[in-house]
């Protein structure tokens, strides 16, 4: 391999991944014909390829619980469906947690963390930092993920056990993941 071509190889190494678009292809070959979200930055590219995918339903939510139970009726009527919201909305939804985890509906929930890495707004660290425990607390499997190349391989993982293991499965995205937000 020539200079030239290394340093090439290297140029394409550091050109952070797509993995917004992979997980919409891992979503989309686990089936996904239904989307939840509260609008969210951090989910953004996702929510936007979704709602552009006439084989999707998208659902935007006034608040993440009713997520929840779209997740369920879904399965319910034969279809898989993901939930996308922010730690924040965690904190919304633990109550209707309990529909999923008991009945043993598959669950799919991709959570954007805030109140960590590089957090501006002091109202997000309270349930940022609760957010893991209280889906644990409540029965929720939690991964996270906190690089580019976790993150598709682990939400490829959280749909097989969601969908092939009837499990209830909470990804969390870390915030250094994501980037720091501007405003």
């Amino acid at each position: 391999m020539s200079v030239e071509q290394t340093e090439q190889a290297v140029k394409i190494r550091d050109v952070p991944p797509q993995w917004p678009e992979s997980l919409y292809r891992i979503l989309k070959a686990a089936d996904i014909q239904q989307m939840s979200y509260v609008p969210d930055a951090g989910h953004a590219t996702l929510i936007r390829l979704f709602c552009a995918d006439s084989e999707v339903r998208s659902n935007v939510l006034s608040s993440e619980e009713e997520g929840i139970a779209i997740a369920t009726g879904a399965w319910l009527g034969g279809q898989r469906s993901v939930v996308l919201m922010q730690s924040s909305g965690v904190g919304n939804c633990i109550n209707m947690l309990s529909l999923p985890v008991q009945s043993r509906t598959p669950l799919l929930m991709l959570v954007t963390m805030r109140g960590e890495w590089g957090e501006f707004n002091p109202w997000q660290v309270p349930m940022g930092q609760a957010t893991e425990a209280a889906l644990r607390a409540i029965g929720v499997t939690v991964l996270r993920a906190e690089t580019a190349a976790d993150v598709v391989d682990m939400v490829e993982q959280a749909a097989g056990m969601a969908f092939e293991g009837d499990q209830q499965i909470a990804v969390l995205l870390g915030q250094r993941l994501l980037g720091k937000k501007k405003w």
